[in-house]
């Protein structure tokens, strides 16, 4: 099993940190991406685009492309749980199955989101490549999203 694990502090109730991974403006403004139907409930969807790079990856080539899986769990304010979750880049095969959770705990004033993308290891370079990209890709984004949350609810 390979897997990207992410925990911060955001000055955000843990309702909104979830909805976050949501809410298409709220997906647009911190994951970049285009376009985004994501239903936070059992069995809903869970889609999200991002337009393609102009750079390419040595192994992966250009990134972009769509990312999309079924929602198995969702607690309002507190986790949710993305499973059969496939990334169709902009060109070649897709990746996956993977999976994406995430959980909240309020700590006082601030919520402690804790960010898991996992998936079965597939013993081949892309799969390897895959995982080491997503761990470095997945702090910038979790930072820009802790911005545009605590932004939203500055006191």
């Amino acid at each position: 099993m390979r897997e990207c694990v992410h925990t911060l502090v955001i000055k955000a109730p843990p309702a909104a940190v979830l909805d976050a991974f949501f809410e298409p403006d709220a997906l647009a403004a911190w994951w970049e991406v285009t376009r985004a139907i994501c239903i936070p409930r059992p069995l809903g969807g869970y889609a999200v685009e991002w337009a393609p790079t102009e750079w390419r990856d040595e192994v992966l080539g250009r990134f972009g492309g769509t990312l999309h899986g079924t929602v198995v769990e969702f607690k309002a304010g507190e986790e949710f749980f993305v499973a059969d979750l496939y990334w169709h880049p902009p060109e070649g095969d897709p990746i996956g199955p993977m999976a994406l959770e995430a959980t909240c705990r309020l700590e006082g004033a601030v919520t402690r989101l804790r960010v898991r993308q996992s998936g079965y290891d597939k013993h081949s370079p892309r799969w390897a490549r895959y995982y080491e990209v997503m761990a470095a890709r997945w702090e910038p984004s979790l930072a820009a999203l802790k911005h545009y949350l605590e932004k939203r609810w500055a006191d």
